[in-house]
């Protein structure tokens, strides 16, 4: 808030004027951002070989007595609700997951630069999956039989966990992180988890292999309600935990200890950051692979257009994200058809032209 100067007829008089003031703007943007998700929705589940339309599909779910003469086929059916639907519930959890860790971690490091790909999380989650993958019916037999269809994700989840933690204890000295700091040892703990990723693939069989090599590269076909089972709770869980991170975020952007001062706690703000991050990511990976880039597109293209304020910045970014990710799933099933290009490539051929550009215009060699 600033006060402005305004000359009048009786002289001289202070005025407050909001600068910066977004609040309406955002609120407006999250409302917006929940009908284009609804929308897309439709868009994933009514394209494709079926010809059930959007329409179609509207009227079956709210008024199946009057759509009874003029049902969609149990063919049409089958692909809508057995493989369409769990493929877009996942992608909207995955979406989100992504779009609200990276708008997390920006928070938490305080630069816009910060992505679960980008600083080498992704990595370790995907070291924690492959891991279930391979050894799972060996060595770690006892792990996958004590937690069943919940070890691969878990095993995600500790992946990306401790490359959290080492990541922020490397970057951060005297509450103050180095952005160098923090891309050099994202760099080198990613280079170091596949590393190990490529020692476990050495030792996979044929099978093995083939499923790898695909789910390496990003892909939201495997899709199946035991998967969404099985990773819902997880994210769902995370990402319910990150609306009471956002005061605290807000605060953090202006030093740790001036939040301090106003009395957010930080080290507690900062576990429930890395756990919760942790969480979406391993869980995200753990049913889709690598899929980056959405974490650092979709909370900087808001942050340019609804402010920096957390309170709007993270629900924003959790509907764009899904609606980003089941657009970028469209495209990945359209573009070569009947074959499928991994939604990793859509995703990576958008967010690293976009990464540059936001990493020239942070060091002012773009002035945009």
């Amino acid at each position: 808030m600033s006060v402005a100067l305004i000359a009048g007829a009786s002289g001289t008089r202070r005025k407050v004027v909001r600068d910066g003031d977004r609040s309406t703007r955002a609120r407006l943007a999250v409302v917006l951002l929940a009908v284009g998700l609804a929308a897309t929705v439709l868009f994933s589940l009514s394209s494709g070989a079926s010809d059930a339309s959007a329409f179609q599909l509207v009227r079956d779910w709210l008024f199946p007595s009057f759509a009874a003469n003029d049902a969609i086929s149990a063919r049409d059916a089958v692909i809508i609700y057995d493989i369409r639907l769990p493929r877009v519930i996942m992608g909207v959890l995955i979406g989100a997951a992504l779009a609200v860790s990276g708008t997390v971690l920006q928070g938490l490091f305080r630069n816009p630069l910060a992505d679960p790909g980008l600083v080498g999380v992704s990595a370790g989650s995907s070291l924690g999956a492959v891991a279930v993958i391979v050894l799972g019916a060996t060595v770690l037999a006892p792990v996958t039989a004590l937690f069943g269809s919940f070890a691969l994700p878990l095993a995600a989840f500790a992946g990306g966990l401790a490359t959290t933690l080492v990541l922020y204890r490397i970057s951060t000295r005297q509450g103050r992180t180095s952005v160098a700091t923090m891309l050099l040892a994202g760099i080198a703990l990613g280079a170091m988890a596949l590393a190990f990723t490529g020692m476990l693939i050495f030792i996979a069989d044929d099978q093995q292999l083939r499923d790898l090599t695909f789910w390496s590269l990003g892909s939201l076909a495997g899709a199946t309600w035991q998967k969404i089972g099985a990773v819902a709770p997880i994210i769902v869980l995370a990402l319910s935990a990150t609306p009471f991170l956002a005061r605290g975020l807000n605060a953090l952007a202006l030093g740790e200890a001036t939040a301090s001062h106003l009395g957010v706690p930080i080290q507690r703000l900062k576990y429930v950051a890395i756990v919760a991050v942790a969480a979406a990511v391993g869980a995200s990976v753990a049913v889709s692979g690598g899929i980056g880039f959405v974490g650092i597109v979709v909370p900087h293209s808001l942050r340019l257009a609804i402010g920096p304020d957390n309170r709007y910045l993270l629900p924003a970014s959790a509907l764009l994200g899904a609606s980003m990710l089941l657009l970028a799933d469209a495209v990945s099933r359209t573009i070569v058809a009947p074959a499928e290009l991994p939604i990793g490539i859509v995703t990576a051929a958008v967010g690293a032209p976009f990464f540059l550009w936001v990493l020239l215009r942070k060091r002012g060699i773009l002035d945009l």
